[in-house]
């Protein structure tokens, strides 16, 4: 089964390559917002290029920061993409040591620095899970944490009513149907599952 990885935190890998220094900085996002955000908090002013990519589900961009077209923003991102890594973003800042490296040289220093970044960072496995709301009763209640403690089952919040109780909460997604029989079958088929959104979202 195919794996989608993000990274679990924030990773740096500094090298020095034909007497320039590389600076990756890697990070995991959530949105687009938050990638731009980063890219401008981890470029360094002092720096000779601050080139970036990200990667967010169908959206992405990259920017070569004024080196070579396509020798600098598309090998990161392509760096990204060979280690299947989603809600990411990548900036290597370069400081130029004097010796040019040629179109193919920065390929390889960008791409290579990056993917270098990326292998040696903690990552973790992006998992499909979707919102729900369900009602049970107070009885079940127990029962049901008790039944799906070893799921990837996250509760957010509860509302205790007169009767039943109202619950807020994330489950893998392939867990779903198993999550509406056990609810049909601790409530004698008055409780149901209601998903509250349809796209795939990261475990919190």
């Amino acid at each position: 089964m195919h794996t989608t990885w993000t990274l679990a935190s924030e990773h740096r890998l500094e090298t020095e390559i034909r007497k320039s220094r590389f600076l990756a900085q890697a990070a995991p996002v959530d949105s687009v917002q938050a990638a731009l955000a980063y890219i401008e908090r981890a470029s360094d002013a002092g720096a000779s290029h601050n080139c970036w990519a990200y990667r967010m589900g169908p959206e992405y961009r990259f920017s070569d920061d004024g080196e070579p077209g396509g020798s600098a923003g598309k090998p990161i991102l392509q760096a990204i993409e060979g280690q299947d890594m989603d809600g990411v973003v990548v900036v290597v800042s370069r400081w130029f040591g004097g010796t040019k490296l040629g179109v193919g040289g920065l390929i390889r220093a960008y791409g290579g620095t990056a993917a270098e970044c990326l292998r040696l960072a903690q990552r973790k496995a992006i998992v499909d899970t979707v919102r729900i709301s369900l009602h049970l009763g107070y009885a079940e209640l127990p029962i049901l944490k008790a039944r799906t403690r070893d799921w990837l089952f996250t509760i957010d919040d509860e509302h205790f009513g007169a009767d039943t109780v109202q619950l807020h909460a994330q489950i893998e997604r392939k867990r779903l149907a198993e999550l509406e029989c056990l609810v049909r079958d601790l409530t004698r088929g008055a409780g149901r599952v209601h998903p509250l959104d349809t796209e795939p979202r990261h475990p919190s």
